[in-house]
């Protein structure tokens, strides 16, 4: 008799694709405002919101910890990490500067699979809704939002740069949401095309210009920066 193949994945596969499940479900409720800046997050809690264990929840903090959105107190403690008004200003400065590195790069070096990629991630942005019926915003078009940005520096040799780029990327995206709600996805839209269309025109000055001018405005309403 022929041996049983067990074809379950090994022990440490199965926890790494569980921390990264919460990590997703974290950094979205986060990002989402259900655990405010500056609020701390109890282990024991999460374990009962996201019925797992402690250990893929340690991870998931961890991970979050590396994109800056949570940070680590009292050595075991951790809280979402507050953002304010003077540390959304300088988050912005910086993901200015890292622009006109990225983008120009990626313009200098990118082919025309390139930019058959950034058409393609544009169309499929244009055409998810922006807002559920409910009036949040949609999921979906997060992700496809993320994936056209991450479309127009694809082909900067970087990876360093790209990288530090995903970072800022990431710890801006509660107050890109909270500016979206503002927002009609016409308009927001008309802007994606402009800055798709100055990229793929090789328009460097222009692109990255329009890049900056939308990270200006994506400042949340209260005067707490949250």
């Amino acid at each position: 008799m022929n041996a049983r193949l067990d074809v379950r994945p090994p022990e440490s596969s199965q926890s790494a694709t569980l921390a990264s499940t919460v990590f997703e479900r974290l950094r979205e409720d986060i990002l989402e405002g259900h655990f405010q800046p500056g609020e701390k997050l109890r282990i024991g809690a999460l374990q009962e919101r996201y019925e797992v264990g402690a250990s893929p929840i340690r991870e998931a903090l961890n991970r979050l910890m590396s994109i800056s959105l949570v940070q680590q107190v009292d050595r075991r403690g951790f809280r979402v990490l507050p953002l304010g008004a003077e540390d959304l200003m300088e988050l912005n400065r910086t993901r200015c500067w890292v622009n006109e590195v990225v983008i120009r790069e990626s313009i200098g070096h990118g082919d025309e699979a390139w930019e058959e990629a950034i058409v393609l991630a544009f169309h499929r942005l244009w055409r998810c809704p922006m807002f559920l019926p409910s009036g949040q915003v949609n999921r979906e078009w997060e992700l496809l939002h993320r994936k056209f940005h991450a479309s127009l520096i694809a082909a900067c040799p970087s990876k360093w740069m790209r990288d530090f780029h995903e970072v800022l990327f990431d710890r801006a995206d509660w107050a890109r949401r909270a500016s979206a709600k503002r927002l009609d996805q016409a308009a927001s839209m008309a802007d994606h095309r402009a800055i798709m269309e100055a990229v793929l025109s090789r328009d460097v000055a222009l692109a990255v210009s329009l890049l900056n001018r939308a990270i200006g405005l994506l400042v949340p309403d209260s005067d707490t920066g949250h």
